[in-house]
């Protein structure tokens, strides 16, 4: 079914969605609907009855005879017109309006109908109804007379009916407002709840991909660096040949274990606080780290300047890990051979600062391992969710830099 969006619709919020056709009616439609009818047709037969019989103290006023015939059929015709209430109710208003001004029998129809219109459509329309209906009371009373009440009193009795019946509406409308109200709070609160987890899945996906983007480079690299050794050495003497394929054998191990690990985890629900269990390396694993990275042939250099290394968060130290790593990684990819200078200082309050340079190749940088090129970007998005600041490039000097900065506050 079709559905539109309605702005300014008087009787739902704003944007609440109605449809672009009138739906079926349900069970519960349906009973509502035919007992309105049955109470409508038996007020038919009860005023057509005490009209018959014209009691004197109790028969209602039928004037003229031939207003009696006139009367039943109209008011049998009003409370067929009923099982349109719901399709056409202001059409059906009007079509019915002039009944008001003489008819005794069609009086709980057109009741029905002004209950209706005041629930279900714009409240200016309801009121024009009910302001109908007390106009139409004096042309009712000169044309259908009560001996027993004087015209105010009629009038008064007329009045008071009509703002029982445009009171108990008006409640009803009140009610079904709350309660549209309540669903579409409820259904968007369900919708937002369920983005916040898309969201929160989709940054975590994101994030153990950066971490295995991370480990598995800088494994492969090392991986890549030793075979190439063995197959530009075939003659190297045993002892390096045994330590290099060594060397092979636990990159290769580490690295199926991450990567084991990593699939676990994405495999596994996760919400906004998962964390892989594994890696988790902190600025304390940074010496480990230059070390694997001189067994496998790389010359580093490293500028330990920090205060109070132990007091360094361990989400500060992480980043700072990783940076580390993805410097190391791009100087084997793209300058083997060079010295790589490892630069870590700051403190409380001041600050981590993170710097890897490398002198520029001779003959521009090397591709013999291939990379994603996405590394930098992933530091780069670390960095700015940590709060700090990265800049990579060549220096005056000449030589590829990666900085970065990270802030580290006072500890209270």
């Amino acid at each position: 079914m079709s559905s539109a969006v309605v702005p300014d619709h008087p009787w739902l919020l704003p944007g609440h969605l109605v449809p672009a056709r009138a739906p079926r009616r349900t069970p519960r439609d349906w009973f509502v609907d035919a007992l309105l009818f049955l109470i409508a047709l038996g007020w038919v037969l009860v005023a057509h009855d005490d009209a018959m019989s014209r009691s004197p103290d109790f028969a209602l006023n039928i004037g003229p005879d031939w207003l009696i015939g006139a009367d039943l059929f109209v008011g049998l015709l009003a409370s067929a017109a009923l099982w349109l209430r719901r399709r056409w109710p202001i059409g059906l208003a009007v079509a019915t309006a002039p009944l008001t001004l003489f008819s005794v029998t069609a009086g709980a129809a057109l009741l029905i109908v002004l209950f209706t219109v005041l629930v279900h459509r714009p409240l200016r329309v309801g009121l024009t109804l009910v302001c109908w209906n007390v106009a139409a009371t004096l042309p009712y009373i000169v044309l259908r007379p009560d001996p027993a009440l004087p015209l105010w009193a009629a009038v008064a009795w007329t009045v008071l009916f009509l703002g029982i019946v445009m009171a108990w509406a008006l409640f009803v409308r009140a009610r079904r407002q709350l309660v549209l109200s309540l669903r579409d709070r409820a259904e968007r609160v369900e919708a937002e709840q369920q983005l916040r987890l898309d969201q929160a899945r989709h940054l975590e996906r994101s994030r153990i991909a950066r971490e295995m983007h991370d480990v598995l480079a800088h494994r492969i690299s090392l991986l890549s660096l030793h075979a190439g050794a063995l197959e530009f050495r075939p003659d190297a003497p045993a002892e390096e040949v045994a330590r290099a394929a060594g060397v092979i054998r636990a990159s290769a191990h580490a690295a199926l274990q991450d990567l084991r690990e990593v699939i676990g985890v994405l495999r596994a629900e996760s919400g906004s606080e998962a964390t892989p269990e594994r890696p988790q390396p902190t600025l304390g694993d940074v010496p480990a780290l230059v070390v694997e990275s001189r067994e496998a042939g790389v010359r580093v250099s490293v500028v330990d300047e920090v205060t109070g290394p132990a007091e360094v968060p361990v989400a500060i130290g992480r980043s700072a890990y990783r940076i580390v790593q993805e410097g190391l990684t791009n100087a084997r990819k793209h300058a083997p051979g060079t010295v790589v200078t490892v630069r870590l200082a700051g403190g409380p309050g001041d600050g981590l600062a993170v710097e890897i340079s490398n002198p520029w190749p001779v003959g521009g940088p090397a591709t013999v391992i291939p990379g994603a090129g996405t590394g930098l970007v992933g530091v780069a998005e670390r960095v700015s969710l940590a709060g700090g600041r990265l800049d990579h490039g060549r220096d005056a000097a000449g030589d590829f830099r990666l900085t970065a900065w990270l802030p580290w506050a006072v500890s209270a």
